[in-house]
């Protein structure tokens, strides 16, 4: 076999020399994403740690040697979901051992076992059943709940929803994964104006924060709504050229090959058939499940609003209208924050760069028209708009204050009088006062609430 050196560490400085090195076979050995491996001695300890990125999760061999001409193997490691870390103790009475991962194909027998591969409790995280305030379980927002009756969540759905969510192997070069573009510190959006696909191609809308996506009474999913449901929704960017580029069928017959796959599809259907459909359905449960309910606001609604200063008292009462002339509560409606049944358009622009709803249904009377998605952590989600032209809260209330640009299509409630674009001219202490009470819509426990985090094991990185 041939070794190819990728880097040799200064060994004269530390302690332990470190020695990186791919060993090749015979047989051919294709790298569609470069790996990149690190040995190195952690500071002020007694170990040695061990950093593998590799997309294709194959398994890498860790060695050991004090002559570099006796290799012992320290560990097989197999990577999981492209990264892998291990804190590898130094054996005391080899003082000067020099260490190598390396790469062999007659060594790829190491397979992913939902134990290996997944952290995972013993009993499922609840997600059919969160525990939802008095008024979800009323009209009006018990009507814009869009969950079907042919794909209630459950808990062993929504956990293989969570694992298909997290896993790169969904892309094409197992790069990305949907939570690339919806990541959970911010609020299941992303905070660049544009996301980055498996190829470093850019979106051409902004990401959309995805809490609360079960309460919307339209049922229809991306921003221009061309997903019907969001078991459509769900499988549309895993085709796309740019996002992740795979097709269905590559799709399901990578995950056919991961035992802990047919594992987790056994348990949440009765057989291991991976198909598109059993994708969709849990994809769909599990997006679901995020859901934001314990906000200040929330507490709010429970003690008639004791808890706010006075300038959210303020801007709460900007945002219903109250105080000023303010109209926000009009496409933010209920304690979700999500429209009825109207589609809007509110004045970004006008010519329409992007026509959203209308390049959709052709229909001129919808261009410029988008989905309205909830404010729940709406201060998580920046930047803002489709095509996330704003990048804080204070610049999408100045917006609405002098910048709605009047169109044949823009909606009734930014309208004044004589049709014109309303304005609403809030004074500095009113827009500032609107901004803290959008931050009482802020729930960090989406954030981190361990059901709705990354799966994978990363070895000593998790």
């Amino acid at each position: 076999m041939k070794t190819k050196l990728i880097d040799i560490s200064k060994a004269t400085v530390v302690t332990a020399a470190l020695l990186l090195a791919i060993n090749v076979s015979s047989a051919a050995v294709s790298f569609p994403q470069s790996p990149s491996l690190e040995v190195r001695p952690a500071t002020g300890t007694n170990v040695v740690t061990v950093k593998i990125s590799d997309a294709n999760d194959y398994v890498w061999i860790l060695q050991r040697t004090s002559d570099l001409t006796s290799w012992t193997e320290v560990e097989a490691l197999k990577v999981h979901n492209g990264n892998f870390q291990r804190a590898v103790p130094r054996d005391a009475s080899v003082p000067n051992a020099f260490f190598r991962v390396y790469f062999d194909a007659s060594r790829q027998n190491v397979f992913s076992t939902t134990e290996s591969a997944l952290l995972l409790p013993g009993t499922s995280f609840n997600y059919a059943a969160p525990a939802l305030p008095a008024n979800f379980l009323a009209q009006p927002i018990l009507g814009q709940d869009n969950m079907p009756l042919t794909n209630l969540t459950t808990n062993l759905g929504a956990t293989l929803g969570r694992v298909l969510f997290y896993d790169k192997r969904l892309s094409t070069n197992q790069t990305v994964s949907c939570s690339s573009c919806h990541q959970r510190e911010h609020g299941f959006s992303d905070s660049r104006q544009f996301s980055v696909g498996f190829n470093g191609g850019l979106t051409g809308r902004n990401s959309m924060g995805l809490s609360n996506a079960r309460w919307y009474q339209r049922r229809h999913f991306f921003w221009d709504e061309r997903a019907n449901t969001l078991e459509d929704q769900v499988l549309l960017p895993i085709q796309n050229s740019v996002e992740m580029g795979m097709t269905l069928t590559a799709l399901t017959n990578r995950l056919a090959a991961e035992p802990f796959y047919t594992n987790l599809f056994t348990k949440t259907f009765g057989t291991p058939a991976v198909s598109s459909e059993r994708i969709s359905r849990a994809l769909a449960q599990f997006v679901r499940s995020i859901v934001s309910v314990r906000s200040k606001y929330d507490v709010g609604v429970t003690n008639n609003f004791a808890n706010f200063t006075p300038q959210e008292s303020l801007g709460r009462q900007v945002f219903l209208g109250q105080v000023g002339n303010a109209t926000c509560a009009a496409c933010h409606g209920t304690d979700n924050f999500v429209p009825g049944p109207a589609l809007n358009n509110n004045g970004l622009e006008f010519p329409f760069v992007d026509k959203g709803v209308g390049a959709i249904t052709g229909l001129a009377t919808d261009d410029g028209k988008f989905k309205v998605p909830s404010l729940r952590n709406i201060e998580l989600t920046a930047p803002y708009m489709h095509d996330g032209r704003f990048a804080t809260l204070e610049q999408v209330v100045e917006f609405y204050s002098s910048g709605v640009v009047g169109n044949p299509n823009l909606s009734p409630p930014l309208r004044g009088p004589n049709g014109q674009a309303l304005r609403l001219n809030l004074t500095t202490a009113q827009k500032a006062a609107l901004v803290a009470f959008l931050k009482t819509l802020t729930d960090l426990s989406v954030t981190t609430d361990e059901k709705f985090s990354d799966p994978f094991n990363y070895g000593d990185s998790n």
